[in-house]
């Protein structure tokens, strides 16, 4: 097995909605904002080459919504997905799985690109699978206002109708073991129904992809809980369980909005698990 970091893109989000109710002269200290309260976010995406498999989870905002949709999140800098691939030497139609954590716009936009004819919308991994699971599905389908901006029917419909959606099983509990993938998943509801964490033993340590569980290290303390969460009293206990096993377990936490840190690992501490050193990709893994 080979883990690649997949770089898609940068964008920006209020940081006062990034942070809830903690007060913005705090969370600046570790995630500092623009004039206009904008904080950097990045679109940090994995890609896991496996024996035949090339698995990409996540795959960023895309690039098919308008440009006033764009206006909104400011998006900078100059990776994309087509050329994070290309460096590794890989293309998109290199792909066979597609694994979503959740159906986020900004998790998800990259699975769906127009047609040659600019007419409609077809999968931009014309050879993958994609995974979600069903209660997730249903979830996204059939969205709450509060989600619904999220929820782009442009980015989850043409999956299924493409003929290439699949659901992965849900647990008896929160933890799926032993996957088709060859990972683990943790399934949390918080920030919304049934995200999907997986959890990858890689080279001797475990590695485990974030997504919006826990989105920068400066979201580690356990009131740092985003305004976007649909259920944040659950992301609180989700954050403790998971946090005191990264800390006891030493796991090594993979940010894919972080726009600083790659990699972070925590620790015990007086005042609950905290921050305990942060890496790039490379200096932790070969």
């Amino acid at each position: 097995m080979q883990i690649y970091p997949i770089d898609t893109g940068n964008f920006k989000l209020d940081g006062g909605a990034m942070f809830g109710v903690v007060p913005k002269v705090i969370w600046q200290r570790t995630n500092p904002a623009d004039a206009n309260n904008l904080i950097n976010m990045s679109l940090r995406c994995m890609l896991i080459e496996d024996g035949n498999r090339l698995i990409l989870i996540d795959n960023g905002t895309g690039d098919k919504q308008s440009e006033k949709f764009f206006s909104y999140y400011y998006p900078f800098g100059d990776h994309s997905l087509d050329s994070s691939l290309k460096k590794l030497g890989f293309h998109r139609d290199d792909i066979t799985d597609v694994f979503l954590t959740h159906l986020h716009f900004d998790h998800c936009g990259g699975s769906i690109e127009w047609n040659a004819e600019h007419t409609g919308y077809r999968p931009a991994f014309k050879n993958a699978v994609f995974w979600s699971n069903e209660n997730h599905w249903k979830w996204a389908t059939e969205p709450n206002a509060r989600e619904k901006a999220s929820f782009l029917k442009e980015n989850i419909r043409p999956i299924e109708e493409s003929g290439q959606l699949r659901h992965l099983s849900l647990p008896s509990k929160d933890f799926l073991s032993g996957t088709e993938l060859g990972f683990d998943v943790l399934f949390v509801d918080g920030h919304t129904e049934k995200q999907m964490i997986p959890h990858i033993r890689y080279q001797g340590k475990t590695l485990v992809f974030m997504a919006d569980l826990l989105p920068t290290v400066g979201h580690i303390p356990l009131a740092y809980v985003m305004g976007y969460d649909v259920r944040p009293l659950i992301t609180l206990d989700e954050k403790a369980k998971f946090l005191q096993r990264a800390a006891d377990e030493g796991f090594y936490l993979f940010l894919e909005h972080d726009y600083e840190n790659q990699i972070c690992t925590v620790k015990h501490t007086e005042k609950g698990v905290r921050l305990d050193r942060t890496f790039k990709f490379e200096e932790v893994f070969n």
